[in-house]
């Protein structure tokens, strides 16, 4: 096969993973008409059908298949051996594209990406919202961010973040109705707002810490939400108690619109971590974000 073909297999291995021509074009900064006839070329060089087109969806043939499993790692490799010669340039150059939960990218990530973009004006960060444990090698991500006990154990990590702890919050509002709870049991009584985990599906079970003994409480209301944030507001709103990460919780306790109550149950949590594949050490701006983004107590 012509070297030239190298193009094609990048082009293709773009539509397999986006199963898409619209997006994979979009992302390549090419036609979709032009991305589509590199493909029929590429699949008339071959002799084999790669991808199942619908006016819907783009699918992967059993061709297709084998063929990115074969090809599409080392295209990442190339990818990032391109990447690493901007270590010849003055500065380190390119896109670095980050998957994290919104309280991570808000309270760990930005206060250090506010100080280290101005310096490095090559480099581009993407951050994805994700609150579940999405598998970032699958999704193409050059990093992700979770705490220390759900770290995957094929990838190296750095600790980015201290020691957290969620809060108990409710609204002047709600506490005119309801009573104070006195210990986590007194939940189920009481309206709460529950978050969905996208990863499981399931609603989290609230975890709090008695005499060194985990005590987990099912809670009930009528919101549900998978973004931290939401319930926030909906919590400053008074429709129900929340828990959520102090630091979001802080300044509205501080003026006095939430309450903070069960102090005393709430064990800290193990802060966040950047997770990779070790392929990502060959890059120059992959290095000096990481470095930024260190955690030093």
């Amino acid at each position: 096969m012509a070297r030239e073909s190298i193009n094609d297999l990048t082009a293709f291995t773009e539509v397999a993973r986006e199963c898409s021509f619209t997006r994979a074009a979009a992302k390549m900064g090419v036609s979709q008409s032009a991305l589509s006839h590199t493909i029929r070329q590429l699949e008339a060089r071959l002799g084999v059908r790669l991808l199942t087109r619908t006016t819907r969806a783009v699918s992967l043939t059993t061709a297709g298949e084998r063929l990115l499993d074969g090809i599409g790692p080392h295209i990442d490799e190339i990818n990032a051996h391109i990447e690493a010669l901007s270590a010849l340039k003055d500065k380190p150059a390119g896109t670095i594209r980050i998957s994290a939960a919104d309280y991570a990218i808000s309270h760990v990530l930005w206060p250090k990406l506010r100080k280290f973009l101005p310096q490095y004006p090559d480099i581009k960060v993407e951050l994805i919202l994700d609150n579940g444990l999405t598998d970032i090698v699958t999704e193409r991500y050059d990093a992700g961010v979770r705490m220390g006990e759900h770290l995957a154990k094929d990838m190296i990590s750095a600790r980015i973040g201290p020691d957290f702890s969620l809060a108990v919050v409710g609204s002047p509002s709600y506490f005119a109705e309801h009573s104070v709870p006195a210990h986590p049991k007194d939940l189920v009584a009481h309206t709460c707002i529950n978050f969905r985990l996208p990863s499981s599906g399931g609603l989290y079970v609230w975890e709090f810490e008695e005499n060194g003994q985990e005590i987990r409480i099912r809670v009930d209301g009528q919101l549900v939400f998978n973004n931290t944030f939401n319930a926030l507001e909906a919590t400053l709103d008074g429709f129900g108690m929340s828990y959520i990460p102090l630091e979001i919780a802080k300044p509205y306790i501080e003026e006095g619109r939430l309450q903070h109550v069960l102090q005393e149950f709430s064990p800290p949590w193990d802060g966040y971590y950047l997770y990779y594949p070790s392929r990502r050490q060959s890059s120059p701006a992959f290095a000096a974000l990481l470095d930024a983004l260190r955690h030093r107590s």
